[in-house]
């Protein structure tokens, strides 16, 4: 059976041999039992285990079941990685314009590396002091992807992609003033970003930009 049916939830065990790593689980909207319960079913067929959006209700839970579960605090997620020094290929770079994108960012971070990425992260570089991000091009220009997080006016991914040649995937944040309308701003800036190079994720969604990176690197290896 490709699945298993918890009854409030079907568990895909094939999501690996289909994709290249397994289901994901999104720990928000669930409860803490229902969460162990699936991260369990997912341990007795698989080596890896990611849980985006957790709490330390969910840790706590899913620490029962799996006791070399580790709590990212500030990217909110649950990891297990049972495999025996995984090898590392290809490079990503996580970029935060803000310390208050570093939730996002590090959810990027955390993906990318349990998906076999060498990852290097820069936080607070944002263009509101733009020398910062400068003295990090160096390091940006040598990465496969760069994952560019970034909230207020959103423009670090565009001014980024103008002064390297790597793919640019870009995260709005819900950070920012009222008329950043919780991330619909950026993410309007990121979409009409007019650098050649962007692709823009949803807002919040560094799961989805770290898992992106990573797949771009694997494609594309240059270590």
């Amino acid at each position: 059976m490709p699945y298993a049916d918890l009854g409030f939830a079907r568990v895909d065990h094939h999501r690996e041999v289909r994709t290249g790593f397994p289901e994901v689980v999104f720990g928000q909207g669930k409860t803490p039992e229902q969460v162990a319960e699936i991260a369990q079913e997912l341990l007795t067929h698989g080596d890896r285990l990611l849980i985006t959006r957790a709490t330390h209700e969910m840790q706590t839970a899913v620490a029962r079941v799996a006791a070399d579960a580790e709590y990212e605090s500030i990217s909110r997620t649950i990891s297990v990685d049972r495999r025996s020094e995984p090898e590392l290929t290809g490079r990503v770079s996580v970029v935060s314009a803000g310390t208050a994108d570093m939730p996002v960012a590090m959810e990027a971070v955390v993906t990318a590396r349990m998906m076999d990425r060498n990852v290097q992260s820069h936080f607070d570089v944002g263009v509101a002091g733009l020398h910062r991000l400068l003295d990090q091009l160096e390091t940006l220009r040598q990465a496969d992807a760069i994952v560019a997080v970034a909230g207020m006016d959103g423009v670090l991914p565009s001014v980024l992609a103008g002064l390297v040649s790597t793919p640019v995937i870009a995260v709005p944040t819900s950070v920012g003033y009222g008329a950043s309308f919780e991330g619909v701003g950026p993410l309007l800036t990121m979409l009409n970003a007019c650098a050649p190079g962007v692709a823009v994720v949803n807002i919040d969604n560094g799961f989805g930009a770290g898992y992106m990176a990573a797949e771009i690197a694997k494609k594309n290896p240059s270590s």
